[in-house]
């Protein structure tokens, strides 16, 4: 779920961004090889995801999403401050992108309640995926689009099974992503810097927080979730966007594609090593046939 992916194009012009950030992270990052920066950012989101899904029993799916989406934003008005002047249209673009982004969110946690992380964000893949093929005229993607479908009826077909509910919410949260590209790209087209992230995020945060309030409840005031939520929105969603959109800004689009094609891996191993969410040999193979696929599409769309 990643914004960089989308909002690449609005660059870092904005000059009215808190302590000079560009500058700052410029001095900060400049120094770190840009692959490295993805992988960083990949981790960081997924490891992120892990720790939220430790949450669950406290504060609920909805509500960890709330706290994430909340403590995000905060960071991100303060930093970029954007102009409230905003055209019908722009608004427009800005609510629809907020609106994405929060059921993205609910609807990929509510999946990571029932099913392990990585058959998650491995059939969540399917989104972005979906997209880059039909936007593509070139035969071979059909190859790359049975793959990744392969994949994902591997997932469902191994011993034990997946939980079809939580199936149903990663192929939601797909499809939201779909969207969600769709709509960045107006949005990056339409704002400046990070101002429409700030905003989305905003507008984000005020869509989830009725359901992370019917969910949660009072716990959301507990300070030991209110610190946890801060974390999970850092490693989930601040460190992860700040990281891609500096790679971005020093690698061509392909290879940062490539690159976080290994979402579904990554995603995988961080539910192995901070849940213990143990995968079959073919549920492996499944997350390598979704990632084969991603990285081809990736490669042949250029």
């Amino acid at each position: 779920m990643q914004v960089a992916q989308v909002d690449s194009g609005a660059g870092f012009s904005d000059g009215r961004s808190l302590f000079g950030v560009e500058r700052v992270s410029a001095r900060a990052l400049g120094a770190v090889p840009p692959p490295l920066l993805v992988l960083l950012g990949v981790v960081s989101l997924q490891v992120g995801a892990a720790f939220a899904k430790q949450l669950f029993a406290t504060a609920g799916a909805s509500g960890v999403v709330a706290l994430r989406l909340l403590f995000a934003a905060v960071v991100l008005l303060v930093v970029w401050r954007p102009s409230v002047r905003l055209s019908r249209r722009t608004l427009a673009v800005v609510a629809g992108y907020g609106a994405v982004l929060a059921g993205m969110n609910m609807c990929i946690y509510q999946s990571f309640e029932r099913i392990p992380l990585g058959a998650a964000v491995t059939i969540e893949f399917l989104g972005p995926l979906a997209v880059a093929v039909v936007g593509s005229r070139r035969k071979l993607d059909v190859l790359w689009a049975l793959l990744a479908g392969a994949g994902v009826f591997l997932l469902s077909r191994v011993e034990g099974g997946l939980d079809w509910i939580g199936v149903g919410f990663a192929l939601a949260a797909g499809t939201m992503w779909a969207c969600y590209i769709l709509l960045g790209a107006k949005l990056g087209s339409r704002t400046s810097g990070g101002s429409g992230l700030a905003m989305g995020m905003a507008f984000g945060a005020v869509v989830a927080a009725p359901f992370g309030v019917a969910e949660a409840g009072p716990a959301l005031l507990d300070p030991a979730v209110l610190v946890a939520g801060a974390v999970v929105a850092l490693m989930s969603s601040v460190i992860p966007y700040s990281l891609e959109l500096e790679a971005l800004r020093r690698m061509p689009p392909r290879v940062f594609g490539i690159l976080m094609s290994l979402e579904p891996a990554v995603a995988a191993l961080a539910g192995l090593l901070v849940l213990g969410e143990q995968l079959g040999a073919w549920q492996w193979v499944a997350i390598g046939c979704v990632v084969t696929a991603s990285v081809g599409s990736t490669r042949s769309s250029v």
